[in-house]
């Protein structure tokens, strides 16, 4: 059950659309959004709501911007916004100055993952034997570059499939390291003919770095009957080829799915060797994670409000259920309380620098429903 902030959010959407007679187009990003938080809706989102707010001269408009812009940063989350919506494509592409030591120490700082980051390191191990053995005339794998992301969201799919294009990029073996996310609509076209176009657009501007496809199922979501699927997954294998040497291609999503996507198409599964497989996180990472967004953010948790929300995170963990969102659960939670804090520091009259740094027990027992 989504909580009231979304249906604010989907309301301020709305009431935009209306006011801008753009037939629906705002609500569909925003919807896209309050479902499966993708970066490119939120991008988007971001970016209509911007191009609307400079162009119109009518104060209600522009209020309706900011209403919609704000409910955008509560449901998202404002690091979440900021980051993808700050962050240009071309500005990917600029030489990052991290060492590979650097963006190998920030993989392994990542909380939980230990199975996930023993696979990348032996990964990097591997490709850096390879590159040795070729200076040294030897012979070397033929094998692909090409990865499958395998878990349920939230588990730090998107985040390790940057780290990689980045330290790739340290170790030569692409060109750029930049990171490009794409879904079934980025991909498939609404017409017999352009999805081919289509893919070989996202492949162009991808080359040199990371293509990561997240829920790649989707992409044969309707089986056998999809053509436009058939198209776009024939189209991709081929890129898969092509552009073996300067491209990785990493596809995600949830198990099951994920093992009907690769029997789809009987030249997708040996593009790629290699399967990595994300757990979820247990209560005491999902909790460590909230204590990193929190000191992240200067914000204090009382001792009291630590063990209410384990509590919360253990009855959630306990019976979760398919829809388990992880991390994406903890950003929820952690965006609830410091919305609770809010409107308990906002009735104080002067409250101190403390005051306005803690998260108490009053704070995390107010939960709203998420």
């Amino acid at each position: 059950m989504k909580s009231k902030y979304h249906r604010i959010f989907l309301e301020a959407a709305e009431r935009l659309d209306s006011l801008t007679e753009s037939k629906d187009n705002i609500y569909h990003y925003a919807l896209n959004v309050s479902e499966s938080f993708k970066p490119h809706s939120i991008r988007k989102l971001c970016e209509i709501i911007h191009k609307i707010s400079q162009l119109s001269k009518e104060e209600v408009v522009i209020k309706a911007c900011r209403d919609l812009y704000i409910s955008l940063i509560t449901v998202v989350g404002v690091e979440r916004v900021q980051e993808i919506s700050i962050i240009s494509e071309e500005s990917t592409t600029e030489e990052d100055t991290r060492t590979l030591e650097d963006l190998i120490e920030e993989l392994n700082q990542l909380i939980g993952l230990q199975r996930v980051k023993q696979k990348v390191i032996d990964l990097i191990a591997y490709k850096k034997v390879q590159s040795l053995r070729k200076q040294h005339s030897l012979k070397i794998s033929s094998s692909t570059l090409h990865l499958a992301f395998i878990g349920n969201p939230g588990t730090g799919k998107t985040t390790v499939a940057r780290i990689i294009g980045l330290i790739y990029k340290k170790l030569g073996i692409l060109s750029k390291g930049h990171f490009t996310e794409v879904s079934r609509t980025d991909l498939i076209a609404g017409y017999q003919g352009q999805t081919a176009l289509k893919v070989k657009k996202v492949v162009e501007q991808a080359k040199g770095g990371i293509l990561f496809i997240d829920e790649a199922y989707s992409i044969t979501e309707n089986d056998h009957s999809d053509s436009y699927g058939r198209e776009c997954l024939t189209e991709l294998t081929k890129a898969l080829e092509d552009y073996r040497d300067d491209l990785v291609v990493i596809v995600a999503g949830y198990t099951e799915p994920m093992q009907k996507f690769f029997d789809s198409n009987p030249g997708l599964r040996s593009r790629f060797n290699t399967f990595i497989e994300f757990e979820d996180y247990n209560i005491e990472e999902l909790l460590q994670i909230f204590l990193q967004m929190c000191k992240n953010n200067d914000y204090i948790i009382s001792s009291e409000a630590k063990e209410q929300i384990k509590k919360q995170l253990e009855e959630k963990t306990t019976h979760k259920d398919g829809n388990f969102s992880n991390g994406r659960l903890v950003c929820n939670m952690y965006e609830d309380f410091i919305l609770n804090q809010a409107r308990r520091i906002s009735k104080i009259p002067s409250p101190t620098k403390l005051e306005l740094q803690e998260i108490t027990i009053e704070d995390v027992i107010t939960l709203s429903k998420i």
